[in-house]
């Protein structure tokens, strides 16, 4: 923490953010100074790497390239903010697994010698919601807000990589997650209970029916809860509900249209950001009926 009170944290936002949804980064860019948080860019990154397909093909080799990464951020010295779940389970794999085995960190840092750099295990691996949890806290949040997002009532989702494993991912009891709920409420929306924020979205499955059972399973505990949109905090996840849930539709028997948020856009809005600051433009599946109930935007009327 600088001395103004400013936390700086070195943002990692990975592939999918940087190149498909780049309205997720200027959201989180956007809302973080109203949270007394300091993005602190470096230069070098690459892909985390993929912890799913990369991992299985060979993972000496996923290890070096996420020990590099975090070999960059080391030069810099503060910790890293991810913004993906996929990104932390990797990064913060690999730096628990080279910090506690002497002898696969040797070997990953023969290799990162071949360009100059070292694993050194010297910074923390955050994910951005725990940041917001146990570094500003949800009373800083709330305070941010300045429309609190009232009556609003949301469905979450958390995703596969967020919670597990827990010794690795050290996020909270991933049996009876709260973390999301609360940073929902700290911004006047409406957590929705649901038995299955914790099921797989299923955009990992190599199976494309046993994905489409997944989701239209999920969809429809979601809608007959009528909520009225989905939160949720990994991009992965997010393409699955959004063109996923469009592409579900057409060859379904029934027809969803939640609208799905990543969560920075939600607390955008609540700090009073325009819908087209935290990029509504850009989502498949339409946040109109969101924004008409918030009344930031006219209803049309029938006729």
């Amino acid at each position: 923490m600088s001395g103004n009170g400013v936390r700086k944290y070195i943002p990692f936002f990975g592939c999918l953010i940087s190149t498909k949804h780049s309205h997720f980064e200027a959201a989180v860019r956007r809302t973080a100074p109203k949270l007394g948080m300091e993005l602190v860019d470096v230069a070098g990154f690459t892909c985390c790497p993929d912890p799913i397909y990369y991992k299985a093909a060979d993972t000496l080799d996923w290890l070096t390239v996420a020990a590099r990464n975090l070999s960059v951020a080391e030069d810099v010295g503060h910790d890293v903010l991810t913004c993906c779940s996929g990104c932390t389970l990797t990064l913060s794999e690999a730096n628990h697994t080279l910090t506690h085995d002497d002898g696969l960190r040797e070997k990953v840092n023969q290799r990162l010698k071949k360009v100059g750099r070292e694993f050194k295990g010297t910074i923390r691996v955050r994910h951005i919601a725990t940041v917001l949890r146990d570094d500003v806290g949800m009373e800083a949040v709330s305070a941010s807000v300045s429309r609190p997002l009232e009556g609003l009532r949301v469905a979450i989702h958390y995703g596969c990589h967020l919670l597990k494993p827990e010794r690795i991912m050290r996020v909270e009891d991933p049996a009876r997650p709260v973390i999301l709920q609360n940073l929902l409420r700290a911004i006047g929306a409406e957590p929705v209970f649901n038995t299955r924020h914790m099921f797989c979205c299923g955009k990992a499955c190599q199976d494309e029916d046993l994905s489409g059972r997944i989701m239209h399973d999920n969809l429809t505990e979601f809608s007959d809860l009528d909520v009225d949109a989905l939160g949720l905090i990994c991009p992965t996840c997010f393409d699955e509900y959004d063109l996923g849930q469009i592409q579900l539709s057409r060859k379904s028997d029934r027809k969803f249209r939640i609208p799905v948020f990543y969560y920075f856009q939600l607390l955008g809005l609540a700090q009073g950001f325009s819908p087209d600051d935290v990029g509504l433009k850009r989502h498949k599946v339409s946040a109109k009926p969101v924004l008409e109930k918030l009344g930031l935007v006219a209803p049309v009327k029938p006729g």
